[in-house]
C-alpha cells in the first residue's frame, strides 16, 4: 500500500525531524520503488530528476539520518554496495520487514515476506532470557528464471 505524502510529514514530526523536500522525496522514490533494494547512488538518480541541485552528499547524509530514526532499513547483501529500503512498519519497534531470496546465478534479489520465525524468537527469550528485537535472514540459491534457462540448456545440449 503507497504511503502518501502527508503521512510521510506525519512520520516526520512523529520523530522529531524537520519536514524537508530532501527527506520527502527520498522516502517517496524508496516507497515507490519498494522491491528494489536501492543504494544511494540509485536514490540520487531518481530524487535528482524532480530535485536536480540536490547533491549525493545529501541523500547520503538523509539516508542516515532516516535509518537512525527508523523509517528505512539498511540492507547489505555482501556485494560490496549497502542497499535500503522503507521499513515495512516503518519503524514500528518489534515488527519484522521480510526476509531475502538471493540468487547465485544472476544476483537477482527476491523479497519473501513471511515471518517463520516467530516461534524460534519466542523460544529463544524463554530458554535465554534474550529478548530478540529484530532478525536478517538471507537464502541464497537459485531462482526460478535461472533453474528453467540451465534446465532447458541441459536438454538442449543432449
Amino acid at each position: 500500500m503507497p504511503v502518501s505524502k502527508e503521512r510521510f510529514i506525519q512520520m516526520l514530526k512523529e520523530k522529531g525531524l524537520k519536514v524537508t523536500n530532501q527527506r520527502l522525496l527520498v522516502l517517496e522514490v524508496l516507497a515507490a520503488h519498494r522491491d528494489a533494494h536501492m543504494t544511494a547512488e540509485d536514490i540520487y538518480e531518481l530524487v535528482k530528476e524532480d530535485y536536480p541541485e540536490i547533491g549525493l552528499a545529501t541523500i547520503y547524509r538523509t539516508v542516515q539520518l532516516l535509518l537512525e530514526m527508523q523509517l528505512v532499513d539498511r540492507i547489505n547483501l555482501n556485494d560490496g554496495c549497502v542497499r535500503y529500503e522503507i521499513g515495512e512498519t516503518f519503524g514500528e519497534e518489534g515488527k519484522h520487514r521480510h526476509h531475502h531470496l538471493i540468487c547465485n546465478t544472476c544476483g537477482k534479489l527476491v523479497s519473501f515476506r513471511n515471518d517463520l520465525l516467530e516461534d524460534l524468537e519466542e523460544r529463544i527469550e524463554r530458554e535465554t532470557g534474550f529478548c530478540v528485537s529484530d532478525h536478517d535472514l538471507k537464502f541464497y540459491g537459485q531462482c526460478r528464471d535461472c533453474k528453467k534457462k540451465e534446465s532447458v540448456e541441459e536438454h538442449t545440449e543432449v
